[in-house]
């Protein structure tokens, strides 16, 4: 059955949906020997060139993992400043991509989902989804039950109006203070935007659940772990798909992973 190019080769690994719509932009695509355009439709027996190198038919066996981003790395590929990125810490491919499901800015740190499933990653971010996003976040100073009661109802941001899901305080001592918040809305810096607009400062923003999906207690900085089948089956679900294969339960203990050493071999997590 036809599939939008995109879709396809999102399917097998190749990159999101969004990037491999700019390959076709940029005529970086050939289907049959012609460069593609965005609306081309393709099966398994066409043969598709993504930069001169030949796209194979059969769809890949997929990956999912979670991430614990530390602050002061990039959710970028690669940065004309030299910092570190977060991909360069998880497992190396061979003929497929990581593609991320959202992203965090340099000074947030927390839970970031990857996958070689392109169409997942589109499914999982798309804004009819709303898939709930929480954060543990520590502010400074106390915030008055008024400004809680505002940040639920609605603040006005200049990209327009915004609230909070769900607000509960989570401890703290002194100066700071403990909140857990969700959003359901992927606005670029959201969370501390809202804070900020009422006047309140952010220390520490930490991302600890993205959907079905907890960051967990075990899981260090830096570090990477594989997700668990029943992890992956419920992303499927919340994105409206139908799980693959491998996705499926198999009676197998979940593979557990690390983060990469200088020399570029994975480190266990522990």
């Amino acid at each position: 059955m036809a599939d939008r190019l995109q879709k396809f080769l999102a399917a097998r690994g190749l990159g999101s949906r969004r990037e491999i719509e700019g390959w076709i932009e940029r005529g970086e695509i050939q289907v049959n020997g012609r460069v593609a355009r965005l609306g081309d439709q393709v099966d398994t027996g066409d043969t598709i060139l993504v930069r001169g190198k030949p796209v194979k038919s059969d769809e890949r066996a997929h990956r999912w993992v979670a991430y614990h981003k530390p602050e002061g790395e990039i959710c970028t590929r690669s940065d004309p400043e030299g910092r570190s990125s977060v991909f360069a810490s998880l497992p190396r491919l061979r003929g497929q991509r990581w593609v991320s499901v959202g992203r965090l800015d340099i000074n947030t740190s927390g839970l970031l989902l990857f996958t070689t499933d392109g169409g997942l990653a589109h499914g999982l971010m798309h804004p009819s989804r709303g898939l709930e996003r929480e954060y543990a976040v520590r502010v400074l100073g106390e915030v008055p039950e008024e400004i809680q009661h505002n940040l639920l109802r609605g603040v006005e941001l200049e990209d327009g109006p915004a609230r909070f899901d769900a607000l509960a305080e989570a401890g703290g001592e002194g100066a700071n203070h403990w909140f857990h918040v969700t959003v359901s809305e992927g606005r670029n810096r959201l969370v501390r935007r809202l804070w900020d607009a009422v006047g309140v400062t952010v220390s520490r923003l930490i991302r600890i659940r993205y959907g079905p999906v907890d960051l967990g207690r075990g899981l260090k900085a830096g570090h990477f772990r594989e997700l668990d089948p029943r992890e992956v089956r419920a992303l499927y679900a919340a994105a409206e798909m139908s799980p693959p294969r491998s996705a499926r339960p198999s009676g197998k203990r979940p593979e557990r992973g690390g983060s990469r050493s200088a020399s570029g071999k994975p480190r266990r997590a522990r």
